[in-house]
């Protein structure tokens, strides 16, 4: 009814106005504090949640006791929840919404038969299908109200008449059409966790109770040869709010005690940022879990035990404490913010490098060619001179952000410039070297002009990079000239 309709007749009638967004984030929550049940929860809008607790309610002392902690941890967080429980998701929605009061009516058994099944839920009205309001109008005017009046006549005439989404929905109540639900998080390879009578309070056990886990987590990834790279703890307080922390790492990781302190170093920034407090715990946190969101493979490594290889253990020692601190950093600043120069595949030379998460490097490529490159004082130029390849031409060790525009004279429009004025200096050009031609990436249908680059040294010693825009008189008729970068 209206409004007004209802205020007269109740003038103590509390009214509120509906907030469809805060719904949907409240209902949200409740999905994720679900998980402390099964990893396999979805959203069931606007007002259910549907979880998969298949393999998982002997933990909880079976189905009617794990239906019954999941409708009273609820309530008491001030939700009015109804549960069922049943093979197929279509059968759970309906007994949760359309059941019986009774508890255990709304508790199916896995092995019921067809026949049995049909018994047990032909009760139930057809609203329970989830059906338009047009197509339940439309069987209630031909006597079709509950679910059994539906099952004993034919298909056919019921079906052209209200259309096959009637029989869809009830192929799948009864379980003769398998429906899967869609998780709203990806359920983990990889998960261990702990449950508390009393919640936890303090950091430190908190703390602990990870390095816990981080051992059982590392057994079952030596087992399956596997190795973390992103890592997420996740706190279920006793009120119903849910905490994760997620950590990544440069390499496959499965170290409890890395582990353990990559979790300290996300929290203490965030006791930095929130003025030393890494978290609000409330009454306690009675459930803790951690789980391995992203693997890869990590067979087991021998390391040398012979004089010969003590270089190559040195410098692998390089690379794991090289790992270790961008872990570290990426726990306390985020793996985002902790970068590294990368090469682009591009022509432009201030392009040729980017800045690239860290943590995205290909460590097994980092661990193979560590030893060669760092016997050799040259870096990768002279790793790739000793495998055969030509030398890269020189680049300054100071390039310019942007190239800049300067005066050029050259004898004829396409040499090397005799003289250049850059922010108002004259350079009268001693010696030079070049031209190294840069092509534009006609592939990428840039306008780009053609680069054509010197290595021009004054009359002061002085090294600069120059570079001549456009080919005369194929290009453009005036080349410009630009200054790019320092050699010394």
């Amino acid at each position: 009814m209206n409004l007004a309709d209802a205020r007269a007749m109740h003038p103590a009638l509390i009214c509120a106005e509906a907030d469809p967004e805060g719904e949907a984030q409240t209902l949200a929550h409740i999905v994720d504090w679900c998980r402390r049940f099964t990893p396999l929860a979805a959203l069931d809008a606007p007002d259910g949640v549907m979880l998969d607790v298949s393999g998982a309610a002997h933990l909880f002392g079976g189905e009617a006791s794990l239906l019954a902690e999941i409708e009273e941890s609820l309530r008491r967080q001030g939700f009015c929840a109804q549960g069922g429980l049943a093979s197929t998701p279509e059968a759970a929605f309906a007994l949760a919404r359309y059941g019986a009061a009774d508890f255990a009516a709304r508790i199916l058994p896995p092995a019921l038969d067809a026949v049995e099944l049909e018994r047990r839920l032909g009760g139930l009205p057809l609203a329970a299908l989830r059906l338009e309001p047009e197509t339940l109008s439309a069987l209630a005017e031909a006597g079709l109200r509950r679910i059994r009046d539906v099952t004993m006549r034919p298909r056919a005439p019921i079906a052209a008449r209200c259309g096959l989404a009637l029989y869809a929905r009830l192929d799948g109540l009864l379980g003769r059409v398998k429906t899967p639900i869609s998780p709203r998080f990806e359920a983990p390879a990889f998960m261990t966790e702990r449950r508390f009578l009393d919640g936890l309070c303090r950091r430190e056990d908190v703390e602990a109770s990870i390095a816990g886990l981080a051992q059982d987590l590392c057994a079952l990834l030596t087992r399956h040869g596997e190795g973390a790279r992103r890592l997420e703890a996740s706190l279920f307080r006793v009120d119903g709010e849910v905490m994760h922390f997620t950590v990544g790492t440069m390499r496959p990781l499965r170290d409890p005690a890395l582990i353990a302190r990559l979790f300290h170093e996300r929290f203490e920034a965030l006791s930095l940022a929130q003025d030393g407090e890494a978290f609000d715990a409330g009454f306690g946190f009675d459930v803790i879990r951690l789980a391995a969101l992203a693997l890869e493979r990590k067979d087991p490594e021998q390391t040398g035990w012979s004089g010969q290889d003590r270089a190559e253990d040195r410098a692998q020692d390089h690379v794991e404490d090289l790992a270790e601190l961008i872990d570290r950093l990426g726990a306390r600043l985020g793996l985002r913010r902790v970068t590294r120069l990368a090469f682009n595949g591009t022509h432009a030379p201030e392009f040729a490098v980017i800045a690239v998460p860290a943590a995205r490097y290909d460590y097994h490529h980092v661990k193979s060619e560590w030893p060669r490159f760092a016997a050799s004082p040259a870096g990768g130029q002279a790793h790739e001179e000793a495998k055969g390849a030509s030398p890269m031409p020189a680049r300054p060790i100071r390039l310019l952000e942007r190239p800049e525009p300067i005066e050029a004279v050259a004898a004829v429009p396409d040499g090397p410039p005799l003289r250049f004025r850059w922010r108002r200096v004259l350079h009268e050009v001693a010696a030079f070297e070049g031209p190294e031609r840069i092509a534009p990436e006609w592939w990428r249908g840039t306008t780009a002009l053609t680069r054509d680059y010197f290595r021009a040294e004054d009359c002061e010693g002085r090294r600069f990079w120059l570079f001549r825009e456009g080919l005369f008189d194929r290009e453009t008729t005036r080349p410009r000239w630009f200054m790019h970068g320092f050699f010394a």
